[in-house]
């Protein structure tokens, strides 16, 4: 499945997959080699819990390789038309203006305005123009948002 990303986020992953190859890794041989001190490993919580965050480990670094593997660079949208992955858009909802910008599901923030492309908000935004309404049901009811700008 594609995972989109900005560049800036695609590089973060890549250091942190790098630290958790090597630093994580390291440390987790390094629990694995005390709590074999001691004793019986049948036995020994110690040594348990440092197989669960090998575990652990292991699936995150899966889980970034997979994500850099599949990762679509998120380019600024030079399309000033139509909302798009990438796109800031600037809307009115009822009297007030929001600005949310279309990022991919990985680096999607709501409280920053950073919404996903596969959130219904985004969903709905994607494809639009400047002008169109958009018409969300949400448990309270509907909530419309009129497109003044996409940038």
């Amino acid at each position: 499945m594609k995972t989109y990303l900005t560049k800036e986020r695609y590089e973060e992953l890549k250091v942190e997959l790098q630290r958790l190859k090597i630093e994580g890794r390291m440390e987790i041989a390094d629990r694995l080699k005390k709590s074999k001190d001691y004793g019986d490993l049948s036995e020994n919580s110690e040594y348990s819990d440092a197989k669960d965050a090998q575990a652990k480990l292991e699936t995150k670094i899966f889980e970034i390789e997979e994500s850099l593997k599949e990762a679509v660079i998120i380019k600024k949208s030079s399309n000033k038309d139509i909302v798009g992955v990438g796109s800031t858009v600037e809307a009115q909802k009822g009297m007030k203006t929001v600005v949310y910008t279309i990022v991919g599901s990985s680096e999607s923030k709501p409280e920053n305005n950073l919404i996903s492309n596969e959130s219904p908000l985004g969903r709905a935004f994607l494809g639009r123009k400047a002008g169109d309404i958009v018409e969300m049901e949400v448990p309270a009811g509907k909530i419309k948002y009129k497109i003044l700008k996409i940038a």
